[in-house]
């Protein structure tokens, strides 16, 4: 199954004799707007969103309070799960998920429904803004769904098992080139990236809309990184959410991959984890 849907198939499906549920994930990494007031995803859900979607808060619901683990680590499932059956997730019921447009956060929410089971998750490419029929403000109230969470045994990595993976295979850092050479380091406590990690900025799996790229061409590039269907792959980014859209271009691309929740704002919170800078994976 494809991951992502356009705004048009979006359409069709809302007409269809089984809708999908809709999850509005609105969310900014900035922690202000450019009015100088932190970014309210609820506010912005209720100036207008696809008619029957239902918000969900990623700070909240897509993932537990900061601390040791990063600033997204993974969310409590019971806190997760009683979120999803609010918005009306059931096992059975297909789920189109979409943001503001960079898509991040609507990778995160693919990514976890995906992680714990539910076999038909989709993002909406492009986001709110490719969305070209109605809006409306009024909050639905859809049924009870019955989706419970049940993490796979696979498709995540800690601390450790990122660092084993720059070395045995092939770890990608999500974040700006700058970040990840050290140059800036507007929000973590050091600058650089796990030694042995290769830049891949999530910025290069879209175009200039902001819709993903095709599947031959994320392929092509991120196999000139040296990830391919055959290798060992995981992805990292600041705290885990951006890495969900890589994660979500990849499978695109038909590559599997794990994705290190933590990230690095676990990775760099322990001075005793090694640091590389510059250019040079090492």
């Amino acid at each position: 199954m494809n991951a992502i849907i356009s705004a048009s198939e979006l359409a069709d499906a809302l007409r269809s004799e089984r809708p999908p549920v809709l999850l509005d994930v609105r969310w900014q990494l900035s922690t202000a707007a450019a009015a100088g007031e932190p970014f309210d995803g609820r506010a912005a859900y209720a100036s207008g969103h696809v008619p029957g979607a239902v918000f969900v808060d990623l700070d909240r619901e897509l993932a537990s309070a900061p601390g040791a683990r990063g600033r997204h680590p993974l969310p409590d499932l019971d806190v997760f799960g009683a979120a999803m059956r609010r918005a009306g997730v059931s096992a059975g019921t297909p789920v189109v998920a979409y943001d503001g447009g960079i898509g991040w956060a609507a990778a995160r929410a693919w990514w976890l429904l995906r992680w714990t089971g539910h076999p038909d998750v989709r993002v909406l490419d492009g986001g709110l803004p490719a969305w070209e029929g109605p809006l409306e403000t009024e909050a639905p109230t859809p049924a009870e769904g019955d989706f419970v969470p049940e993490p796979a045994g696979s498709g995540v990595l800690d601390a450790d098992g990122a660092a084993a993976l720059a070395r045995a295979g092939v770890l990608l850092d999500a974040r700006a080139g700058e970040r990840y050479r050290g140059e800036v380091e507007p929000i973590d406590p050091v600058g650089g990236h796990i030694p042995g990690a290769v830049s891949a900025p999530t910025s290069d799996n879209v175009d200039a809309d902001g819709r993903f790229r095709p599947a031959a061409e994320l392929r092509a590039r991120f196999g000139r990184l040296g990830a391919t269907p055959d290798a060992p792959v995981g992805v990292y980014c600041g705290s885990g959410v951006s890495a969900a859209h890589e994660v979500l271009a990849l499978e695109i691309a038909g590559i599997p991959a794990a994705l290190y929740v933590g990230s690095w704002s676990e990775w760099s919170s322990d001075p005793a984890r090694p640091v590389a800078v510059g250019p040079d994976p090492q």
